[in-house]
Protein backbone atom coordinates (compact mmCIF):
# COMPACT_ATOMS: atom_id res chain seq x y z
CA UNK A 1 0.00 0.00 0.00
CA UNK A 2 2.77 2.19 0.33
CA UNK A 3 3.70 2.98 -3.34
CA UNK A 4 -0.24 4.90 -2.97
CA UNK A 5 1.23 7.02 -0.46
CA UNK A 6 0.87 10.92 -1.60
CA UNK A 7 -2.63 9.91 -3.48
CA UNK A 8 -5.80 10.69 -2.24
CA UNK A 9 -6.67 7.01 -2.59
CA UNK A 10 -4.20 6.06 0.13
CA UNK A 11 -5.90 8.21 2.47
CA UNK A 12 -9.30 7.18 1.41
CA UNK A 13 -8.59 3.57 2.09
CA UNK A 14 -6.10 3.75 5.16
CA UNK A 15 -8.64 6.53 6.88
CA UNK A 16 -5.12 8.50 7.38
CA UNK A 17 -4.70 12.08 7.87
CA UNK A 18 -5.41 13.93 4.17
CA UNK A 19 -2.54 16.22 4.32
CA UNK A 20 0.18 14.33 5.88
CA UNK A 21 -1.13 10.24 5.78
CA UNK A 22 0.76 9.52 8.95
CA UNK A 23 -1.82 9.35 11.27
CA UNK A 24 -5.08 7.55 11.54
CA UNK A 25 -8.14 10.03 11.57
CA UNK A 26 -9.80 7.65 14.05
CA UNK A 27 -9.25 7.19 17.74
CA UNK A 28 -9.96 3.37 16.78
CA UNK A 29 -9.34 1.86 13.38
CA UNK A 30 -11.76 -1.23 13.70
CA UNK A 31 -14.85 0.19 12.17
CA UNK A 32 -16.82 -3.10 13.57
CA UNK A 33 -16.82 -1.52 17.20
CA UNK A 34 -19.95 0.06 17.02
CA UNK A 35 -19.53 2.13 20.32
CA UNK A 36 -16.42 3.89 18.62
CA UNK A 37 -17.09 4.42 15.01
CA UNK A 38 -18.03 7.84 15.55
CA UNK A 39 -14.84 8.73 17.68
CA UNK A 40 -12.16 10.65 15.66
CA UNK A 41 -9.34 12.71 16.87
CA UNK A 42 -9.78 16.54 16.69
CA UNK A 43 -6.52 17.03 14.74
CA UNK A 44 -3.46 15.09 13.11
CA UNK A 45 -1.06 15.46 16.31
CA UNK A 46 1.54 14.80 13.65
CA UNK A 47 0.89 18.25 11.40
CA UNK A 48 -2.16 19.98 13.35
CA UNK A 49 -5.06 19.61 10.63
CA UNK A 50 -8.15 20.06 12.13
CA UNK A 51 -10.18 17.35 10.93
CA UNK A 52 -14.01 18.95 11.76
CA UNK A 53 -12.88 22.02 10.42
CA UNK A 54 -16.58 23.56 10.79
CA UNK A 55 -19.53 22.18 12.81
CA UNK A 56 -21.74 19.21 11.49
CA UNK A 57 -18.70 19.15 8.12
CA UNK A 58 -19.10 15.14 8.24
CA UNK A 59 -23.21 15.54 7.09
CA UNK A 60 -21.98 15.78 3.67
CA UNK A 61 -20.59 12.60 4.15
CA UNK A 62 -24.50 11.41 4.01
CA UNK A 63 -24.81 12.25 0.50
CA UNK A 64 -20.96 10.34 -0.42
CA UNK A 65 -22.71 7.07 1.74
CA UNK A 66 -25.90 7.41 -0.19
CA UNK A 67 -23.86 7.17 -3.36
CA UNK A 68 -21.71 4.22 -2.20
CA UNK A 69 -24.88 2.02 -0.45
CA UNK A 70 -26.13 2.80 -4.30
CA UNK A 71 -23.47 0.87 -5.46
CA UNK A 72 -23.35 -1.92 -3.11
CA UNK A 73 -26.86 -2.71 -4.00
CA UNK A 74 -26.49 -2.70 -7.17
CA UNK A 75 -23.65 -4.94 -7.27
CA UNK A 76 -25.15 -6.75 -4.99
CA UNK A 77 -28.00 -7.26 -6.85
CA UNK A 78 -26.62 -8.20 -10.58
CA UNK A 79 -24.43 -11.04 -8.28
CA UNK A 80 -27.13 -12.70 -6.65
CA UNK A 81 -29.96 -12.03 -9.66
CA UNK A 82 -27.87 -12.45 -12.30
CA UNK A 83 -25.21 -14.86 -11.18
CA UNK A 84 -26.64 -16.79 -8.81
CA UNK A 85 -29.86 -16.95 -10.30
CA UNK A 86 -31.54 -15.55 -7.07
CA UNK A 87 -35.50 -15.02 -6.84
CA UNK A 88 -36.68 -11.68 -5.70
CA UNK A 89 -37.07 -12.51 -2.08
CA UNK A 90 -33.34 -13.86 -1.82
CA UNK A 91 -32.16 -10.87 -4.02
CA UNK A 92 -33.88 -8.66 -1.57
CA UNK A 93 -31.93 -10.32 1.68
CA UNK A 94 -28.85 -10.20 -0.18
CA UNK A 95 -28.66 -6.81 -0.96
CA UNK A 96 -30.55 -6.19 3.06
CA UNK A 97 -27.31 -8.38 4.51
CA UNK A 98 -24.59 -6.99 2.17
CA UNK A 99 -25.94 -3.36 3.64
CA UNK A 100 -25.94 -4.23 7.18
CA UNK A 101 -22.62 -5.78 6.94
CA UNK A 102 -20.70 -3.41 5.09
CA UNK A 103 -22.29 -0.31 6.81
CA UNK A 104 -19.45 0.52 9.05
CA UNK A 105 -17.23 0.24 6.36
CA UNK A 106 -19.26 2.54 4.23
CA UNK A 107 -19.53 4.85 6.66
CA UNK A 108 -15.78 5.07 7.49
CA UNK A 109 -15.38 5.44 3.45
CA UNK A 110 -17.94 7.88 3.47
CA UNK A 111 -15.98 10.35 5.76
CA UNK A 112 -12.76 9.78 4.18
CA UNK A 113 -13.99 10.14 0.60
CA UNK A 114 -15.92 13.76 1.96
CA UNK A 115 -12.92 14.89 4.08
CA UNK A 116 -10.35 14.17 1.11
CA UNK A 117 -12.84 16.31 -1.14
CA UNK A 118 -11.19 19.49 0.87
CA UNK A 119 -8.02 18.39 2.37
CA UNK A 120 -5.00 17.79 -0.15
CA UNK A 121 -1.66 15.84 0.69
CA UNK A 122 1.12 18.13 1.69
CA UNK A 123 4.41 16.14 1.35
CA UNK A 124 6.12 19.21 3.53
CA UNK A 125 3.73 18.73 6.75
Amino acid sequence: MQFLKGSKSYSIITGTCPVCQEESMYKDSNPYKLHNIFKMHEKCSNCGTKYKMEPSFFFGAMYVSYALGVAVSVAAFIISYVFLDGGLMTTFLAITGTLVVLMPLLLRLSRNIWINMFLSYNEAA
